[in-house]
């Protein structure tokens, strides 16, 4: 059911930046498109009870409570009674913090109050069904066993926030059964800011709502769940498992959905109905439009999620020479190959006798072989670099990765790099940059790479080919039969990389 605002008022929430990255406020477009997903039956149906867990601003309970006084009013036509029916009985919160919860309140009942004379329904008590309990973290060796906050970070005093989330830190969250948990919970632990090593909160909040087993949880989280991100494997097990997502809506650019906020990966939204066994619609939105929609099962490429539907068909190809082959994935070296920290400092500037070559993140250094900790039998063999994170903002297309980098014999290099190969000859090294350089396969790694960083597993869709030849685009595409519609996509999504200095 999609409700319009007839309004010409500026609707407040649309206007409220948001306090952090991480705990992102909603606006009531997108609210809405989350509801959307909900069957439009239940906005007729008095019975239902809606939480939304991890409440910020109530725009999803705002926003339900308009469908209900439109859905029910045949069945309650009296719209007091209608009203209050709703606000008593069928709309719920907990709010992350007490500042939200004061905010969702006057946004639901019109007063921070919900005594108030002001407040839209008089409750017995000041937080009305938006509830906010001071919570605390259980540590355990410095970091809580519940959501894994540092204790020095966190731990600060009954005057500050603590961030103890209610739904995740109390074990039952609400003494009733709730029909349906909507909302967009806090993304990660607040102590770590928004980089790429922050941990990951979202998972948490996902997983309580569907141990509380309602019919409906529609939620939206950061969309690195699908191939990465710090200790969710066994999170992503559980989603690409699951039979019961009826929709799954993603968007690559989360800027398209949350103008001005920064989450590399992008954002997703789904519906998962406790009911429901069977494919998921998977739609993907560039450019404010659908640019992609299939019917299937999340987990049908393994472990990991492919977020392109286009990609599908592509992966067939080439997977089918993976099995005989193998893949890039067997080929990548681990992270720190060498043993030696990205603020390694014991070099020298210059060439010395017997010395080997150290790629730096600040260009090349010189150390002794001897300073080499770990891998020493690679230091003979001419190699090919690839940068450990690379990052991009904004729409497609994106170069994926950094440009490759070739090392001749007697080097090694820091953290900052991997060794994505090591070979006997130049010729064999230069091909294989230029390989990695090809559209087609920062396509295949652009398939799993959601975060700026770079690991082997990213390269498992890559094949493993003979680098006595050169391959460019023209040359992969005729080997693996892509069409020219297919192709057209890689460009969408993948743009030019230049070719190594001679």
């Amino acid at each position: 059911m999609q409700v319009e605002n007839q309004s010409h008022v500026p609707d407040i929430l649309d206007c409220i930046a948001n306090l952090s990255s991480d705990e992102v406020f909603t606006p009531p477009a997108v609210a809405n498109q989350l509801l959307d997903l909900l069957p439009a039956e239940i906005w007729s149906d008095s019975s239902i009870k809606i939480l939304d867990p991890c409440s910020k601003t109530g725009v999803f309970l705002r926003e339900s409570a308009r469908r209900l006084m439109i859905g029910l009013a045949n069945e309650i036509p009296d719209e007091e009674q209608r009203r209050t029916h709703i606000f008593r009985n069928m709309l719920y919160g907990i709010a992350v913090t007490e500042l939200t919860g004061l905010v969702s309140r006057r946004t639901l009942y019109y007063s921070k109050d919900a005594t108030n004379e002001h407040s839209i329904i008089k409750f017995d008590e000041p937080n009305g069904n938006i509830q906010y309990k001071r919570m605390e973290h259980d540590y355990v060796q410095g970091k809580c066993k519940i959501c894994g906050s540092p204790y020095e970070n966190l731990e600060r005093g009954d005057s500050f926030e603590n961030y103890a989330y209610q739904f995740i830190h109390e074990e039952e969250p609400a003494n009733m059964k709730f029909d349906v948990i909507v909302g967009n919970p806090p993304y990660q632990l607040q102590s770590d800011g928004f980089g790429a090593q922050a941990t990951p909160i979202y998972q948490l909040f996902v997983e309580q709502a569907f141990r509380m087993k309602p019919r409906y949880v529609a939620m939206i989280i950061p969309s690195r769940w699908f191939a990465g991100g710090m200790g969710l494997n066994a999170f992503r097990k559980r989603m690409l498992e699951s039979t019961k997502f009826t929709d799954l809506v993603d968007f690559p650019n989360a800027a398209e959905m949350f103008p001005g906020v920064d989450i590399a990966g992008g954002i997703c939204y789904f519906l998962h109905d406790e009911k429901h066994n069977g494919p998921c619609t998977v739609k993907t939105y560039q450019d404010g439009k659908i640019s992609s929609e299939s019917s299937r099962f999340l987990g049908e490429h393994g472990d990991v999620f492919v977020r392109f539907n286009e990609a599908l068909p592509i992966l067939e190809k080439v997977k089918e020479y993976i099995e005989k082959h193998g893949s890039l994935e067997e080929t990548i070296s681990a992270v720190n190959p060498f043993g030696l920290a990205t603020n390694f400092k014991e070099y020298k500037e210059e060439k010395f006798p017997k010395s080997i070559l150290l790629q730096t993140k600040d260009g090349a250094k010189y150390i002794e072989k001897s300073q080499v900790p770990n891998s020493p039998n690679l230091i003979p063999y001419w190699k090919v670099l690839i940068a450990v994170a690379y990052g991009e903002r904004g729409s497609y297309p994106y170069l994926i990765t950094s440009k490759p980098r070739v090392l001749g014999p007697n080097s090694a290099c820091t953290m900052t790099y991997l060794v994505a190969g090591t070979f006997e000859t130049e010729l064999e090294a230069r091909n294989y940059d230029a390989y990695l350089r090809t559209k087609f396969v920062r396509f295949l790694v652009a398939v799993l790479k959601n975060t700026q960083h770079v690991s082997k597993s990213k390269y498992q869709f890559v094949p493993a080919l003979d680098m006595n030849k050169r391959w460019t685009d023209k040359d992969l595409y005729k080997k693996f039969g892509i069409s020219e519609g297919e192709s057209k996509f890689i460009d969408s999504l993948i743009r030019e990389m230049p070719e190594a200095e001679k």
